[in-house]
């Protein structure tokens, strides 16, 4: 039912969705009695497009969530192993033409296969199953032919195709690693997703090391930045909305123990 809710309402309450969706509201009331009213949502409904893709709110939605997490230190020693979160594929294209077809985030595998080559002995688990209502296609079948591309062998590839969020990646990843004490687990994905990605690996038991990729954020100097490409800023917008929104609904559930987990589990 999460699962359900989170691909339903939850896109829905997405500032594009919304918004637009308020915008045609407004639209349609302009030939009823209350034409007033659907002046008002549709005039809303624009400026709030405008602030949310050209103003730096996606900036400062994001800039906390990537600085949650510092670089890893690699003084530590090498990790026993690496788990690599989805998100990178679009396994529904990639079903299509037979190919592994990167959509985003590419900083997650290209980062990973880095590791990998860096650490010859770790284990890599990549954790995609499909994150759409109805699918068959499955994120890890078309990952490991592009691990394989990238110099990495077969033998030290574990796929993990069943998972359709991130509470089900830390879940199954727990499972197929199966990690023992003392054993450093790095967890690769996008530095906005890793506070909500690492709270959720730690309520499974899985004591993972954050090693975040693919920033949308440069520093400071960018929250009073402005943006002259509108859908540039609302995609920031988007995604940083939804990762607080995503942040929010696990904490009040209780499936992670902090609003923003950060690095240390106290």
């Amino acid at each position: 039912m999460f699962f359900i809710l989170s691909k339903t309402i939850g896109i829905m309450l997405l500032p594009t969705n919304f918004l637009i969706g308020i915008g045609v509201l407004g639209a349609l009331l302009l030939a009823t009695r209350i034409a007033p009213a659907g002046r008002k949502l549709l005039i809303a409904s624009v400026m709030l497009l405008a602030i949310c893709g050209f103003s730096p709110l996606g900036y400062l939605l994001l800039y906390p969530l990537e600085q949650r997490f510092p670089p890893w230190d690699a003084a530590q020693g090498a990790p026993a192993g690496i788990v690599v979160l989805g998100g990178s594929i679009d396994a529904d294209v990639s079903a299509a033409h037979g190919v592994a077809v990167v959509a985003g985030a590419a900083d997650r595998i290209l980062a990973s296969a880095a590791l990998a080559h860096r650490y010859p002995n770790a284990r890599i688990v990549y954790s995609g199953g499909s994150p759409n209502l109805r699918s068959d296609a499955r994120e890890a079948d078309y990952a490991a032919s592009l691990f394989e591309s990238l110099g990495i062998s077969k033998e030290r590839l574990i796929m993990e195709r069943r998972s359709r969020n991130t509470q089900e990646n830390a879940e199954f990843s727990m499972a197929i690693a199966a990690p023992k004490a003392g054993e450093r687990w790095l967890l690769v994905t996008s530095a906005y997703h890793m506070p909500r990605s690492v709270g959720l690996f730690r309520k499974t038991g899985f004591a993972v090391e954050a090693y975040p990729v693919d920033w949308r954020v440069g520093g400071r100097e960018d929250l009073l930045r402005f943006t002259a490409f509108w859908l540039e800023g609302l995609d920031r917008v988007n995604v940083g909305l939804r990762e607080w929104m995503g942040l929010t609904a696990y904490w009040a559930t209780g499936k992670i123990d902090r609003l923003l987990p950060g690095p240390s589990p106290d």
